[in-house]
């Protein structure tokens, strides 16, 4: 069986290699911008604890938030910070190689292979930009096999 948490931590690395800290379900220890990841859904295909060959589906959030520069007084996040960083998790996670076909950064999960990387939703920046801190959401799909 596929395990989640696998799933999560090797989402999480992906994640920090855009050079951002990620936060698992919470605010980082860091000053943003940074990720939060959300474990939104998970699907399995069959008898999902009767068979180590299932299929897995899971649905993470991506939230982006930006925020205040710590060096600049009165400064507050923008919808431009949180917009490139968005941009930024979309291509670690979706950008493949144009000459082989195959994904730019690696989500190395064990025991799985990675057959299918999909924006689910984007319903973009949620917060006011008066609030000082803007957040932008993505959900992401990502099946998985036994490998």
């Amino acid at each position: 069986m596929i395990k989640r948490r696998a799933v999560t931590a090797a989402l999480k690395t992906l994640l920090e290699s855009t050079g951002r800290p990620v936060g698992l379900g919470r605010m980082p220890q860091a000053q943003p911008p940074y990720f939060i990841l959300y474990d939104v859904d998970t699907s399995v295909s069959g008898a999902p604890f009767a068979d180590d060959n299932e299929d897995l589906s899971v649905v993470y959030q991506v939230t982006t938030v930006s925020g205040p520069d710590p060096t600049v007084q009165s400064s507050t996040g923008s919808l431009d910070q949180a917009e490139f960083w968005a941009d930024k998790a979309r291509e670690a996670i979706l950008r493949r190689d144009p000459d082989t076909g195959q994904w730019a950064t690696a989500l190395t999960v064990a025991g799985a292979r990675v057959v299918c990387r999909e924006l689910e939703t984007e319903p973009g920046g949620t917060s006011d930009p008066t609030d000082g801190i803007i957040s932008y959401v993505q959900r992401f799909r990502f099946d998985l096999t036994p490998a």
